[in-house]
């Protein structure tokens, strides 16, 4: 295919996904409209009793609005994944090999699970333990007053990074198989993992909670370590098949 219908290709693959997010953007809008108090009932219950009157405030008049929109934002690009995913593939399929095509589907699957495992690790078992922890740092002279635009900021922002951090496997899997990493490389860069992987955690953490830190941290060190299990059988796949490739080629040469 010429390099300008790649183009158009690609211009109507990215707008199709655009047209997906777009349309589960309006249906994630409309329930978040109608559901919006359930939601937030649930979002907020971890830290429901640090605050005074049990409900979090906000301090502008569109905040709510704006709360709305991100809540629906980032669940229309849930709904929407499947067809993004389906799209980036049809665009890229065709210049796979068969095997290829075959790895790859598997692939992107699992990282969209490894995702949403992030996810609902950060929602359902990081945010609950990290505030119940910082509940013991209240004295009574100190009120806490929590904004629902830093609440949920702080919801999606450790949403986002467990979820980025969890696809760790999925990028050594990928990096490996095109031969740029191997698990002898990663087993070295153990030290600077650690570090690196801290050094991450203390970002991300609100404060200088030092426990929520090292709760984020455990996480993304141990999938590094995942990582190089699952680089040792990449790697060694890949040198079956470059040495079943050697010994065909050889083969024929005789």
């Amino acid at each position: 295919m010429p390099f300008l219908d790649h183009l158009e290709e690609l211009r109507w693959r990215i707008v199709k996904s655009l047209a997906a997010v777009g349309i589960a953007f309006s249906g994630s809008f409309w329930l978040m409209w109608n559901y919006l108090e359930p939601v937030a009932e649930f979002v907020i219950e971890p830290i429901r009793p640090m605050l005074p009157d049990g409900a979090l405030v906000y301090t502008h008049p569109m905040g709510l609005f704006t709360i709305l929109m991100q809540v629906a934002g980032v669940l229309a690009l849930v709904v929407a994944s499947p067809v993004v995913g389906y799209q980036v593939w049809a665009f890229l399929a065709p210049a796979l090999t068969g095997r290829e095509r075959k790895i790859i589907v598997p692939v992107l699957a699992f990282a969209a699970i490894l995702f949403l495992v992030g996810v609902a690790l950060a929602v359902l078992v990081f945010v609950p333990m990290t505030v119940k922890l910082m509940m013991g740092l209240q004295v009574k002279s100190l009120v806490p007053l929590i904004t629902a635009r830093e609440y949920f900021g702080f919801i999606f922002l450790i949403s986002l990074a467990f979820g980025g951090i969890f696809e760790m496997p999925i990028l050594v899997l990928v990096l490996t198989a095109l031969g740029l990493v191997t698990p002898t490389q990663l087993a070295k860069g153990r030290r600077w993992a650690a570090a690196i992987s801290l050094v991450a955690a203390m970002i991300i953490t609100p404060g200088d909670f030092v426990i929520a830190t090292l709760m984020l941290w455990a996480p993304i060190y141990g999938l590094y370590e995942f990582s190089i299990v699952v680089s040792w059988f990449v790697h060694r796949a890949r040198k079956k098949r470059e040495a079943g490739a050697e010994s065909i080629g050889d083969g024929a040469e005789s």
